[in-house]
């Protein structure tokens, strides 16, 4: 898909098509009126910088209805996390370890490659305990005592599931509505719906861990593309070393004044292309360099921790002094709330464990644990919780079988999606519960299922959207994050 559906007109071809259709277009004014072609010049038509205060403001009409949450951060968990072994405890799979998994609960369902060619799919328990959290009682993996801890803050969904079994479609479906790449994400589309809520910081913001131990499966920056939708509600990603965004400094030599002066003619010049052209992405480059600008101030105060007390960077766990750490982009996500960013995506990689599992899962729930349970504790104390929705899960689970030998220590487990876990908190989300089940196997959703296009419905409407009627014009349909799917999960909502 071409991103440059405008061409500007300056080559011959365009020059004689353009001569023709005047000489035409004033001939056809003579004849009906002069009036009736001057509603573009005629005093309130909307010039480009309204066009641009418009977008940055959201859609007229948005939000459809009060909301529960002015901003979103989703801790998505790349791989998929094993649900059998962190949220969704399954005592009958000790009682059948390697057996064979029955067919009445596989029912001939898709498999993977890589587990196909096995000759047998043999039951494996988790074999990490589990322990009840809070006064709910909610039963959460030993490997997670953190996230335990705040269990009574806790939505636990227990019937997710998904119709990709592979790792890239999968994610984009989690992330834009569509497992087929092109459409824009959901912080996109909460950015076109919603606008910004501070001109000096980008309503959607990526920030991406790094390990420098493990680095897991890569991640395409079109999980937090635009899509179809104007290119400046794309997601903005932030760096872990060196400056936060690419170019964020001036040059040696430029100084602020000068930088005023050359974006100032720069726009001047794009405002007279786009009078010639009409490209809408004229508008997004004008807004992008001022966005640009502003962010040369508010970005470096954001990444700067030294004003943070001692005992907010010890809950986060000793990795928060380590930049590109999830915890520190735990952190980070705070800081942005706090500065009204909208959306804001953390990624964490490196849950795919086909092999080594009991050794592998371990390590990486401890990256995860303590930060995402100090950043729950975080909001709530400083009164962010009540409208900040907090997202923690991957793409899909993995297999209550073992792919491998179940009786030799270097198993692993496949990707499902046909049942796993998740956890919601804050803004509006019945707190201390869970929410559906699967079966006794944790292969299939036995009560209340959750689709993906439920999750994504149910975070627009706690954010005041109608999923139904948010939608965006392209190649001759409405488009809409949830295709034509999604009902909102009313079972988990306050």
């Amino acid at each position: 898909m071409s991103c440059h559906r405008y061409e500007a007109l300056h080559t011959r071809r365009d020059f004689l098509a353009q001569s023709g259709l005047g000489l035409g277009a004033a001939a056809l004014a003579k004849l009906l009126g002069p009036d009736l072609f001057a509603a573009s010049s005629a005093p309130g038509a909307p010039s480009l910088s309204d066009s641009l205060a418009s977008s940055a403001r959201g859609l007229p009409g948005l939000p459809h209805f009060p909301a529960k949450a002015k901003r979103v951060i989703c801790l998505f968990q790349s791989g998929g996390p094993s649900h059998l072994d962190l949220l969704d405890d399954k005592p009958l799979l000790r009682e059948r370890f390697n057996e064979d998994l029955p067919d009445s609960v596989r029912r001939g369902q898709r498999i993977t490659g890589m587990v196909a060619s096995q000759a047998r799919l043999a039951v494996q328990p988790s074999k990490f305990a589990f322990q009840p959290g809070g006064r709910c009682g909610t039963l959460i993996s030993d490997l997670l005592p953190h996230t335990r801890g705040i269990a009574d803050e806790l939505c636990v969904i227990r019937s997710m599931h998904t119709e990709a079994i592979n790792h890239d479609p999968a994610i984009t479906f989690f992330q834009s509505g569509s497992q087929l790449p092109g459409r824009p994400s959901m912080g996109a589309w909460v950015d076109y719906g919603l606008g910004r809520l501070n001109d000096n910081l980008p309503s959607f913001v990526v920030l991406v861990s790094v390990n420098a131990k493990r680095a897991g499966q890569g991640l395409l920056a079109r999980l937090w593309g635009s899509g179809f939708l104007p290119s400046g509600h794309q997601g903005v990603q932030f760096r872990s070393a060196g400056e936060p965004v690419l170019y964020l400094n001036d040059p040696a030599g430029i100084t602020r004044e000068r930088r005023r002066v050359m974006l100032d003619g720069i726009a001047d010049l794009n405002r007279l292309q786009h009078a010639q052209s009409g490209d809408p992405e004229i508008e997004t480059r004008i807004s992008q360099f001022e966005m640009a600008y502003r962010m040369q101030r508010s970005v470096p105060e954001l990444m700067e921790l030294t004003g943070e007390p001692a005992h907010v960077l010890e809950s986060y766990g000793p990795d928060v002094q380590q930049p590109g750490s999830f915890a520190r982009n735990c952190l980070l996500a705070r800081r942005l709330a706090e500065r009204g960013v909208r959306f804001i995506q953390l990624y964490h990689r490196d849950w795919d464990h086909h092999g080594g599992l009991h050794e592998h899962l371990p390590a990486i729930a401890r990256d995860v644990d303590q930060p995402s349970a100090a950043l729950v504790r975080d909001l709530k104390q400083r009164g962010l919780l009540e409208d900040t929705l907090v997202i923690w899960g991957g793409e899909f689970g993995r297999t209550p079988y073992a792919q491998g030998d179940a009786n030799r220590e270097k198993y692993g487990r496949d990707h499902h999606g046909k049942a796993f876990s998740l956890w919601l908190a804050g803004a509006g989300v019945k707190p201390g519960i869970t929410y559906g089940s699967s079966d006794d196997f944790g292969f299939n959703v036995a009560e209340n299922p959750v689709h993906i296009h439920d999750l994504q419905a149910t975070i627009l409407q706690q954010l005041g959207i109608d999923h139904e009627r948010l939608t965006y014009r392209f190649q001759g349909r409405q488009y809409r994050l949830t295709d034509v799917h999604g009902q909102v999960v009313k079972g988990i909502l306050t």
